[in-house]
């Protein structure tokens, strides 16, 4: 009963934000207005910004990546020793 109560919990959530999403402005006024005139003008600026934000998204994913590699190699089994009986299987 327990297990079932979570997973509608986690329905009836997942529900919810689909539903009640709204649109969010990523950048504040200034830097929005900035970024507008500057592209209208060919200014440069607005390829680092979009640079700027491309490395900033995948930072998260380095990070992640580095975790995993040191925890693989820290922790995986090392000197596995399988002690196979030499005797056939009789599967009858």
């Amino acid at each position: 009963m327990k297990n079932g109560f979570k997973i509608i919990l986690f329905v009836l959530a997942f529900g919810l934000m689909l539903i009640a999403r709204q649109p969010a402005n990523a950048q504040c006024a200034q830097c929005a207005a900035t970024v507008e005139t500057n592209a209208q003008s060919g200014s440069s600026k607005t390829k680092g910004l979009n640079n700027g934000i491309l490395f900033l998204l995948g930072a998260p994913y380095l990070a992640v990546a580095i975790g995993g590699y040191v925890w693989y190699k820290n922790y995986r089994r090392k000197d596995i020793k399988l002690d196979m009986r030499s005797e056939k299987l009789n599967l009858n």
